[in-house]
């Protein structure tokens, strides 16, 4: 989750001028928080994150130790493999979170039945982040999802029409999820090059190889 500060500054001649920050990590966020209360220069100091949610310097403390016990600064790569001649999709996701002063990385597939088109093994693959991400806790948070299907996220993000019922049931589902884990997305578009981890693991998964994997990696 990203961070941003507003807050006013004392003139000489006791004039306030309101200034607010670029987003910024909680970490920094805490930091500029401490160094404008320091300065004596600062008043009405308000910490906003990306659904408008507003804390004191106090209370953004107190925010920061609760979220560094669970998992966060999650990114997410996946991606949806399709054999027409069997209608069967290959799903695979990479995903990276933090957990108090460390990293991991959850390497995942699965293999999934009926699909009619690539687009919908995309959608199913998004799906099933979210299934990993709701089963390691998070809610509430901001999480980045990078994948090669332009179709698929700029959908998602709102910025082309989806006219396929199929591909619409998907949409639903997926918003549903999401508004039920209270997350905030960011949508990115990847090369096929960037997207490789997790292209491999949704073939394995139509090779019938199963993958589930957490590894520490910091």
């Amino acid at each position: 989750m990203k961070y941003r500060l507003e807050w006013n500054h004392k003139l000489k001649n006791n004039q306030k001028v309101q200034f607010s920050s670029e987003w910024v990590s909680g970490e920094t966020a805490i930091q500029i928080g401490e160094e404008l209360e320091g300065s004596g220069k600062a008043s009405d100091l308000y910490f906003y994150d990306e659904k408008g949610t507003s804390w004191i310097l106090k209370e953004m403390k107190r925010l920061l130790t609760e979220i560094e016990e669970d998992p966060h600064e999650i990114t997410v790569y996946f991606d949806g493999g399709f054999l027409k001649e069997t209608n069967q999709a290959g799903l695979g996701v990479v995903l990276f979170y933090k957990q108090g002063k460390k990293k991991y990385r959850i390497r995942a597939n699965e293999r999934f039945d009926e699909m009619d088109t690539n687009n919908e093994a995309e959608y199913a693959a998004f799906y099933y982040a979210l299934n990993i991400i709701e089963d390691l806790g998070v809610h509430h948070l901001s999480c980045e999802f990078k994948g090669d299907s332009q179709v698929v996220l700029k959908q998602l993000e709102g910025d082309w029409p989806c006219y396929e019922e199929t591909l619409n049931r998907w949409l639903d589902r997926i918003e549903e999820k999401m508004k039920t884990l209270g997350l905030v997305a960011k949508y990115t578009v990847i090369s096929r090059k960037e997207n490789k981890e997790a292209d491999k693991l949704a073939t394995q998964a139509l090779e019938g190889k199963e993958i589930f994997a957490k590894t520490l990696i910091l």
